[in-house]
């Protein structure tokens, strides 16, 4: 079950939730330090993340999903957000090429039909960059934050999970060490927590970020016919569209 957009809005304007977004944006420039001349589609809710690529890359759009609901982003620009079918993304084939999902892969009940429709977008060079929980970490084990919810990895289960669905890991990163809790005292120290986390025990971070490339040659040719459908742009702040 999907996480309500307006609670995972809420959560990045917490201290905590400020911190997540300080520590995993530079892992994701590390990764993708250079998107000039690319495409980049936010999935999920990756609104707090693609500010780090806004006017860099040739285009970025972000795509919530029914389940979450919408909000507008970027606030204080021309709107880039569209509410779509996790199962029907509304874009051509092969039309990007980066692609960050945060909070999709760990809530969706139907998890093969959208990473084949994540491959069907992403270009043959193309590039995918997966955040979602550790299993073995502690934020995985407590719901007062997003990522305490739906399905938790371990690398070896997302491993296996992205070669079944046609899709190669190229290179991982991992993120949060210090405990699941907005206290001062935490947030405040949350850079030594990285870095003496990322030393002692990498095993245990909160995240994983997994960036994967395409199978180009495993692929049968038959696939089912796609609706075509087209985005449905946000006209409110926010926009709750979870069936009860």
């Amino acid at each position: 079950m999907r996480i309500d957009v307006i609670d995972l809005r809420d959560f990045y304007e917490t201290p905590l939730g400020g911190v997540v977004e300080r520590t995993v944006t530079p892992q994701l420039r590390e990764l993708w330090p250079d998107v000039r001349h690319c495409s980049v589609l936010g999935l999920g809710y990756a609104s707090p993340f693609l500010d780090a690529f806004q006017g860099q890359a040739e285009r970025v759009l972000n795509f919530m999903f029914a389940g979450h609901g919408v909000t507008r982003w970027p606030v204080a620009s021309a709107n880039q957000t569209a509410l779509v079918d996790e199962t029907h993304i509304p874009l051509p084939d092969a039309s990007i090429d980066r692609i960050l999902l945060v909070h999709g892969l760990e809530t969706s009940e139907m998890v093969r039909p959208f990473l084949r429709e994540i491959w069907r977008v992403l270009t043959a060079s193309g590039r995918l960059l997966i955040i979602t929980p550790n299993r073995r970490g502690v934020w995985a084990r407590f719901d007062g934050t997003p990522f305490g919810h739906g399905r938790p990895f371990s690398r070896g289960q997302l491993t296996q999970l992205m070669r079944d669905s046609q899709f190669t890991p190229t290179r991982w990163n991992r993120a949060l060490y210090m405990p699941p809790f907005g206290y001062d005292v935490l947030t405040r120290s949350a850079t030594a927590w990285e870095n003496i986390g990322a030393r002692l025990w990498p095993q245990f971070s909160g995240l994983l970020l997994m960036e994967a490339g395409k199978q180009i040659y495993s692929v049968s040719a038959e696939r089912p016919r796609l609706r075509v459908l087209r985005p449905s742009p946000v006209t409110n702040p926010a926009i709750n569209m979870r069936k009860e």
